[in-house]
């Protein structure tokens, strides 16, 4: 009898339990660390690391305003995960440059922020726990630092990326310079509607954002930067209501937790204008899980979207989309929703989106 030929890669051998044990240490080592580097990131221990010699617990904490006896207990754990290099004959700790560069400063490299985001999303474990009984989700107010650590992260990115980099995917730059109408969806704190604002006067820009409070922030930030071209809107973005008012509308990470995203990509093809463009940002994945075992941040993906974007959705009686949605899902529906043309970019600058393009 022959076999039906199949190009499907026979699966891998099961790890023996020697195997199973080493990874399983791994994994209790690594979610140690994500902690402390947590802690290191919210405290300011690892920015004041970056900035000091060779320096003592007392003279670490004493430079970060810290209580000296948690800096030297935290100063061990990052010993042993070989976060920072100690000198036992002095007793000094210092960061070594490479590890500085991916765990201090302002720009989009520093991934303490993200592994900070990380440990706000333990608030809502015993939440999801049970959740997985009794079924619901979660609400954004269960999430009260989360929604600022999201802030600081997307913020990172956009000061170093969003005009350079992101906006020219949109093909355009030059409509802005003359002057558009833009709206951002699920602007948060609204830094990206400021920023645009700021670099094309002629151009009014509008964000949209179901919850209060950090639009108050937006406002706040509008208000210092002296911009009279940004406006922010609380409002559901399942019901714009905007029809045909915008020449460019964006949304950056904010279509996945979507109660029901659905309806959102239609109201944002309905608020455009004839050949007016839809730029989604969104996580880098696939839409077949067994394409993003070898991500780098698989594992990540998809453990926010079950603490946060795949609860927060279900918590409204939604979707339940969740960040490993994927490109491909993405695509159709966008199409299904009535973009046409709808194309898909990466970026060095963020390697961890990808950047759908969609033309109304």
């Amino acid at each position: 009898m022959l076999r039906e030929h199949t190009d499907t890669p026979p699966a891998p051998p099961d790890p023996t339990l020697q195997d199973a044990t080493a990874r399983m240490l791994q994994v209790m080592e690594g979610g140690s660390l994500a902690l402390l580097v947590a802690l290191g990131h919210d405290t300011g221990l690892l920015r004041t690391l970056g900035d000091l010699p060779p320096s003592t617990s007392a003279q670490i904490a004493d430079a970060a305003g810290l209580q000296e006896r948690y800096v030297r207990e935290w100063l061990a754990a990052a010993t042993c995960g070989r976060l920072i290099c100690y000198q036992p004959g002095e007793g000094t700790y210092r960061l070594p440059p490479a590890a500085a560069a991916v765990l201090t400063g302002d720009g989009a490299d520093n991934l303490a922020r993200s592994l900070s985001m990380l440990g706000e999303l333990t608030r809502v474990l015993p939440r999801v726990r049970d959740c997985f009984s009794t079924g619901g989700g979660t609400g954004y107010r269960d999430y009260p630092r989360f929604q600022e650590a999201m802030a600081e992260e997307s913020a990172a990115v956009h000061d170093a990326a969003l005009i350079d980099h992101i906006l020219p995917v949109t093909d355009r730059t030059d409509q802005l310079e003359t002057g558009i109408d833009v709206a951002d969806i699920g602007c948060g704190r609204g830094h990206a509607v400021n920023l645009i604002a700021q670099r094309y006067p002629h151009s009014r820009v509008t964000g949209y954002d179901f919850l209060p409070e950090p639009l108050e922030v937006a406002r706040a930030e509008a208000a210092a930067m002296g911009l009279t071209n940004a406006e922010f809107v609380c409002r559901d973005a399942a019901h714009l209501e905007a029809p045909g008012q915008f020449d460019l509308v964006t949304a950056f990470d904010a279509i996945h937790d979507q109660a029901y995203p659905d309806r959102v990509l239609a109201e944002i093809r309905r608020s455009l204008r004839p050949g007016g463009v839809f730029l989604m940002v969104d996580f880098r994945a696939s839409s077949n899980l067994e394409e993003n075992v070898e991500l780098p941040w698989g594992a990540y993906l998809y453990t926010v979207s079950l603490l946060h974007c795949m609860t927060i959705s279900l918590g409204q009686g939604g979707a339940g989309l969740g960040s490993g949605w994927g490109t491909q899902l993405a695509t159709r529906m966008l199409g299904a929703a009535g973009f046409t043309d709808v194309q898909t970019t990466t970026l060095d600058s963020d390697p961890f989106n990808v950047y759908f393009r969609a033309v109304a």
